[in-house]
C-alpha cells in the first residue's frame, strides 16, 4: 500500500491538516487573525503517521479588527513591526488553500480535515475569515475536526499542550510557546504519537 492512498482510506478520504491561529483575541468575528500555520499528516509505508510539509503565514489585521491588549501580551506578536513579512487575510488564505489542495490531490483524498489543540477555536477562526474574505473552494471540512486536548485527554491524562507533549515524551520549549509554526508543529508531533499508539484500523 502506498503512503497516499494508505492516508486517504485511514480517515475515510479526509487528509488531517494540523492548523494553528494566532489572534489578537478570542472573538473570531472582531478579533485579528495574525498567524497561520499547517502542518499535513501524512501515512508512512508500515502505516505510521508522521508531519509532513508545513506552511506558515503572517497575517495582516483585517480593517477594524480588534486587538484586545490581553492577549497581544501573551503571543507578543507586533502586527505593525515594519520588518514583519505580513499579508492581508485574503492573499494568506489564497495561498494556503491552494497548496491543501494540491495536497489532497496528491494523496487521492477528498477534503481536508482540521486538526488542533482546543480545535474549534482555530476552526472558528478559519471559518470566520474565509466568510470574511469570500476566498472560494476552502478545502477543509466545515464542522468537522480532531482535537488534541481532547484525545491527549484520554491518551495522556493531559488537556494543556505543553504538559501533554511532556507526558508523551515530546519537547517543548516555553519561549517558543505561541507560534503559530511552533505550536501547529508540536500538535502534529502529539496528533501522530497518539494515533500511532492506537494503530491503524481494523476491519
Amino acid at each position: 500500500m502506498s503512503a497516499s492512498n494508505g492516508i486517504a482510506t485511514r480517515f475515510r478520504g479526509f487528509l488531517p491538516i494540523v492548523v494553528d491561529i494566532e489572534s489578537g483575541g478570542f472573538n473570531p468575528l472582531t478579533d485579528a487573525l495574525l498567524e497561520i500555520a499547517a502542518v499535513v499528516i501524512d501515512m508512512q509505508p508500515d502505516g505510521s503517521l508522521q508531519p509532513s510539509e508545513s506552511w506558515r503565514f503572517h497575517v495582516q489585521p483585517f480593517e477594524g479588527s480588534r486587538l484586545d491588549p490581553a492577549s497581544m501580551a501573551v503571543n507578543k506578536i507586533d502586527p505593525f513591526h515594519p520588518l514583519r513579512p505580513s499579508v492581508p487575510e485574503k492573499d494568506a488564505l489564497t495561498r494556503l488553500f491552494r497548496d491543501i489542495r494540491t495536497a489532497l490531490k496528491a494523496r487521492d483524498c477528498t477534503r481536508a480535515i482540521l486538526v488542533g489543540h482546543n480545535a474549534m477555536f482555530d476552526l472558528n477562526f478559519l471559518n470566520a475569515a474565509v466568510l470574511r474574505t469570500a476566498v472560494k473552494r476552502n478545502p477543509f471540512h466545515p464542522f468537522s475536526s480532531f482535537d488534541t486536548a481532547t484525545l491527549a485527554g484520554v491518551a495522556l491524562g493531559q488537556t494543556v499542550l505543553a504538559k501533554a507533549l511532556q507526558a508523551a515524551g515530546l519537547s517543548w520549549t516555553s519561549s517558543e510557546a505561541h507560534s503559530a509554526a511552533y505550536d501547529a508543529q508540536r500538535t502534529a508531533e502529539l496528533f501522530c504519537l497518539i494515533c500511532n499508539r492506537f494503530g491503524g484500523v481494523r476491519s
